[in-house]
């Protein structure tokens, strides 16, 4: 069944076309990533699926009875609004019940709680009510009374991710979902959406999630879309035997186009005295190879400031704010080459611990001690900085005329630019006419072409093409100096970093010898160690022995996993018999506004164990 169909669409701006006489369907079930480079129409595109504007021509029809949702990567909000009215705006009735049963429990007002329990029991929200709550909680969202005016843009986004998911739109349309997410909240989402029959378009940088996510690419490219099934491993396979066909093809016409040329110098001016068929083909094979392709192989490599023997060291480094501790006693002398990946949770002072490291902060107590040879490239989450009317090639100028690579060369700023994606048509645009994409990509450009041989970056991958994170990988996996990253992108970060600073809250920060993947594989097995731990006595132990020396090869059931596993069903039958007992209770009518707060929390905590318990059943028969 077909959600949504786009028939020969186009857009332009100005003389520019982004794409023309395009189509594209997306069928319920398919989870569809859209990818191209930064500039190419990606987000023009999904607003126009979205409604959010108007194609320059053709149709777009979504099928009857199909909701859309959209997450745009700014979304826009009334700011008076509180989380709660905004997060719980949909037109779901059990989504309209929640709401407002939440607020009773906010104004503790006993009537309203009664009138909100009694819609929740009619709906049968409350398993709805429990996913509700793990969405919200997985995102950080808990303050429902605080205005929009108030939150961060990080904070913006998640709740606008938590309103759409909480809708449940047949389709959802996303943009950059993965943007202002800590680690573990993209792996959840990730989790969340591959699990759930859904049905997807979205645009992401994140290959794991991309790969994890999505079954099919759509790839704009050139003002056209090619259709890939399958995972981006096997759209990058299919994509570079498209390429070196096109290649072959394009060498093959510039014969012919050279053939054809010399025809046409020999005949007379008038075209009326040519063969009309040959001269249109002449214009059209013309069309072809004079047509711009884009840069491929591209490679970064800028000269490096010399690295003397002392780098960058921390003694008892220590920061707090409002009572929060951001960094505590912490320690560390940088090494020649060290490249260290920053992890933690949205919040636990990454930002605020790189600042410290530049300068630009300074620490309560402790010290930071640089050496003098000692030169910082800062790449930051802040908006870049230009005048108006600037243009692409001035804000290099200003820095650089010309600009020395690692080998010695020099090349001049337009050709540097052009390396970095940036054809020369581009460099004379004013730097407001560039997307939020190509704004992050000069703002790159502009930290690397400084020679530092300290590399700070902050959140680089965010609004990034694929393409432009390749070219970037590459340059910093050549890169001699030392690199501290914060990224929530995991491919990323596994391709560059040997061991991580973990920021755990608190104030900690574990230093762990190896990438991300590494890490999170070493939390499993910690997680596994303690429940193990937590479960041991002398009985399990003889137990798990004698299951180990008769079958190695195979994970069994223990004597008292094998028990709980026959014993759980009926637990989760006895909550559930006494979940509807107190929810009788509620439904009375002699009962006071005292008795309604408890029993309502009564219900919140046998749906936790519920909950639990199901989990643990799930866990258990997947062993069996």
């Amino acid at each position: 069944m077909n959600f949504i169909s786009a028939e020969n669409i186009s857009k332009s701006f100005g003389e520019k076309w982004l794409f023309k006489n395009i189509s594209i369907g997306i069928s319920q079930g398919e989870k569809v990533a859209l990818v191209g480079a930064n500039g190419s129409g990606k987000t023009t595109l999904m607003n126009i699926l979205a409604g959010v504007i108007p194609s320059d021509g053709g149709s777009v029809s979504v099928r009857r009875g199909v909701s859309v949702g959209y997450l745009d990567q700014n979304p826009s909000f009334d700011l008076a609004m509180s989380v709660i009215d905004t997060t719980f705006s949909g037109n779901n009735p059990m989504v309209a019940a929640i709401k407002k049963y939440e607020k009773s429990l906010i104004s503790e007002n006993g009537d309203d709680l009664s009138e909100a329990i009694e819609l929740m029991e009619s709906l049968k929200a409350w398993d709805y009510e429990i996913k509700i709550k793990q969405i919200l909680g997985r995102l950080g969202i808990d303050d429902f009374e605080k205005k929009i005016s108030q939150l961060s843009g990080g904070q913006k986004k998640r709740v606008a991710l938590a309103r759409i998911l909480i809708e449940e739109p047949d389709l959802i349309i996303m943009d950059e979902p993965t943007n202002h997410l800590d680690l573990e909240m993209i792996e959840w989402l990730e989790s969340f959406l591959a699990t759930e029959n859904r049905t997807l378009l979205l645009v992401t940088h994140d290959r794991y999630f991309l790969d994890k996510v999505c079954n099919r690419i759509v790839a704009l490219e050139n003002g056209k879309v090619a259709r890939y099934e399958g995972d981006y491993a096997y759209y990058l396979e299919k994509k570079a035997e498209k390429e070196a066909i096109e290649a072959s093809e394009l060498s093959k016409n510039k014969n012919t186009f050279r053939k054809e040329l010399e025809w046409m110098r020999k005949q007379p001016k008038a075209r009326g005295t040519k063969a009309q068929y040959r001269v249109d083909a002449f214009e059209e094979l013309k069309e072809k190879v004079t047509q711009k392709k884009p840069e491929s192989g591209l490679e970064l490599n800028v000269k490096m400031t010399r690295v003397g023997s002392k780098i960058l060291e921390i003694n008892h480094l220590h920061k707090s704010f409002g009572g929060q501790e951001i960094v505590t006693d912490f320690n560390y002398v940088f090494k020649k080459g060290d490249r260290i990946g920053i992890v933690g949770k949205n919040g636990v002072g990454k930002s605020t611990f790189l600042n410290m490291l530049t300068g630009n902060i300074q620490p309560d107590s402790g010290l930071v001690d640089k050496g003098d040879t000692t030169t910082f490239g800062y790449y930051t989450q802040s908006e870049l900085l230009y005048t108006p009317g600037q243009k692409v090639l001035d804000v290099v100028k200003d820095i650089a005329e010309v600009i020395t690579l690692g080998t010695g060369e020099t090349i001049s700023a337009s050709a540097f630019l052009t390396h970095f994606q940036f054809q020369p048509a581009v460099q004379y645009t004013p730097v407001e006419k560039l997307s939020g994409g190509e704004k992050r990509r000069l703002q790159l450009l502009k930290v690397l072409i400084k020679n530092p041989n300290f590399l700070i970056l902050d959140e680089p991958t965010n609004d990034l093409d694929i393409t432009t994170l390749n070219i970037l990988e590459d340059f910093l996996l050549n890169f001699g100096g030392c690199l501290l990253l914060v990224s929530h992108d995991r491919y990323f970060m596994d391709k560059l970093v040997e061991h991580l600073f973990v920021f755990q809250g608190e104030g900690k920060i574990k230093d762990f010898n190896g990438n991300y993947t590494d890490y999170r594989e070493w939390l499993d097995e910690e997680e596994l160690n303690q429940k193990k731990s937590s479960q041991k006595n002398p009985k399990t132990v003889i137990e798990k022995t004698v299951i180990a020396s008769s079958d190695t090869s195979k994970k069994k059931l223990s004597f008292k996993e094998q028990r709980e596993y026959e014993e759980i069903e009926s637990q989760i039958e006895e909550l559930e018999k006494t979940k509807n007992l107190v929810i009788e209770k509620l439904n009375s009518e002699n009962i006071s506004h005292g008795e309604i707060s408890t029993l309502v929390k009564e219900i919140e905590a046998l749906d936790l164990k519920i909950s639990e318990k199901t989990d643990r059943w799930v866990k258990l028969s997947e062993l069996v």
